[in-house]
């Protein structure tokens, strides 16, 4: 069992990578399911009698309980110790996947979901924290590469493994395959993930409080925005209500944070870091183009074109498998420059190829070509991840480093709730404009002409955030050892 170390003082090369592999295995598994479940919904609609409005909470209640708690799991690692909180979670986890697969009604699944969530949540930014602490600046590069693309490669392997999954095994093992991956990963993390000193002494109660309430509110509105058509002020309890209200008590919790004299849930002065200020923004931009990317591609893939969910999700695989190749020589170099330099062509990548894609949904367009576009944001995306994450937290200390690393998670979530919300708005607005453009009545192929320019606009959400993201990137400030680390 591995002993308390410093690793601000002590490096040893090996263990770190141990650690570090061991920890990747529960990263990759959490974000997995963030988007696995998308090319299962219709079999769960089935085999559980739901609706379209009920099954879509299947992937809402777990996005909700993964981001509305980020901020106060990110300093139960400062104050409890990440590896301690990253047990609980995974333990959680574990047992909610479990409870996911056994579910035979739509109200347990969605319940079971929401305890995952709540699970992943208490996993994510302890990974981040870890490789911050055990990793000294000149090798993060290439930790922050891996974890980078573990976070890329997920968020794309999903829909594979879901089709996979469903078409073979049926959709409870979406959830099944969790349980043993969950339980390697905690053996390796037992075995070699080193026990760090708690850093935080103090908990700001008051803050957690504000905070909750404000990213409920927050993320529960932004998720109900496409339920009440984005209307404002609709009910009671309206999604723009709650938006509003969110933003009011996040206002508050800055205040709160500004004002308190104990340690805060979030230290105002790490907002003073350019880098980090850049990445959050440039994360919550990543964020959003990862949630919205792929669906528009699978309707079009498997509505218009026919194709079946493995072969649907086959067809975008060239993003995720560009991103494996890519992840180890990126790796070694993403710390010798200004992050800048990988992540702006980074952008420039990811958001051409999804524009080029979405101009090219045709009803009637060669399969193969768009395997090139898929391709191209696999390299773009592939350059952005470490990029972000190296430039987020290289200049954190070991006492800021759950509290960073808690704002950098929930940034990305944020923007992971408002694409998924958005984008299904887009296709809805965007399929709808087009079909009404047609002369009554319309036969199959302009029908389907029509749905595929509709999700080609639709993606064009993506795109166009991607290529907007690249201005908070261009200021990017050097580092002192930028083109001098592993010299």
């Amino acid at each position: 069992m591995p002993q308390s170390v410093n690793p601000e003082i002590e490096f040893d090369k090996k263990a770190a990578w141990n650690a570090l592999w061991a920890l990747v295995i529960g990263f990759f598994m959490i974000l997995l399911d963030t988007t696995i479940v998308s090319t299962a919904m219709p079999a769960i609609m089935g085999a559980l009698d739901a609706d379209i409005s009920g099954i879509l909470w299947i992937n809402s209640a777990y996005l909700l309980t993964f981001a509305v708690p980020l901020l106060v799991t990110g300093r139960l690692g400062d104050r409890f110790g990440p590896r301690n909180i990253y047990l609980i979670g995974m333990v959680i986890f574990t047992l909610a996947s479990l409870w996911s697969g056994l579910s035979t009604t739509l109200a347990s699944l969605v319940f079971a979901r929401a305890v995952q969530g709540l699970g992943a949540a208490m996993i994510s930014p302890q990974s981040m924290t870890l490789i911050t602490r055990m990793f000294p600046y000149a090798h993060r590069g290439a930790a922050m590469g891996l974890w980078g693309a573990v976070a890329g490669i997920a968020s794309l392997v999903g829909p594979i493994a879901g089709g996979l999954l469903v078409d073979s095994a049926g959709w409870e093992w979406i959830f099944f395959i969790n349980v043993p991956i969950a339980v390697l990963s905690i053996f390796m993390v037992l075995k070699f993930v080193p026990k760090l000193e708690p850093q935080a002494h103090s908990f700001d109660w008051i803050g957690v409080a504000l905070s909750a309430i404000g990213m409920f509110c927050l993320v529960y509105g932004i998720q109900e925005g496409d339920s009440s058509n984005w209307q404002p002020f609709i009910g009671p309890f309206g999604s723009w209500h709650l938006i509003v209200f969110g933003i009011l008590m996040m206002v508050v919790f800055v205040w709160w944070q500004s004002k308190t004299k104990s340690e805060p849930l979030v230290p105002l002065r790490l907002f003073k870091v350019r880098n980090f200020t850049l990445a959050n923004i440039s994360i919550t931009f990543m964020g959003l183009v990862i949630a919205t990317i792929s669906l528009p591609m699978v309707f079009f893939l498997q509505s218009v074109r026919g194709l079946t969910p493995t072969e649907s999700a086959l067809m975008i695989s060239p993003m995720a498998i560009v991103g494996i190749f890519l992840a180890p020589p990126l790796g070694k170099a993403i710390n010798k420059v200004n992050p800048r330099t990988f992540a702006l062509p980074g952008f420039v990548l990811l958001g051409g190829g999804t524009i080029a894609y979405a101009l090219m949904m045709h009803a009637d367009i060669p399969l193969w070509t768009l395997l090139i576009p898929s391709a191209v944001q696999g390299v773009g995306s592939a350059m952005i991840w470490p990029s972000l994450s190296l430039a987020a937290t290289r200049d954190l200390t070991a006492s800021d480093a759950g509290a960073g690393s808690g704002i950098y998670n929930t940034t990305r979530q944020i923007g992971s709730v408002l694409g998924s919300a958005l984008i299904a708005f887009m296709m809805d607005s965007r399929v709808a404009a087009e079909i009404a453009k047609l002369d009554q009545p319309a036969d199959q192929s302009a029908i389907f002409e029509a749905t595929s320019v509709g999700l080609g606009q639709a993606l064009l959400l993506p795109g166009i955030v991607a290529v907007a993201a690249i201005l908070s990137v261009l200021f990017f400030k050097s580092h002192p050892l930028d083109n001098k680390a592993g010299h």
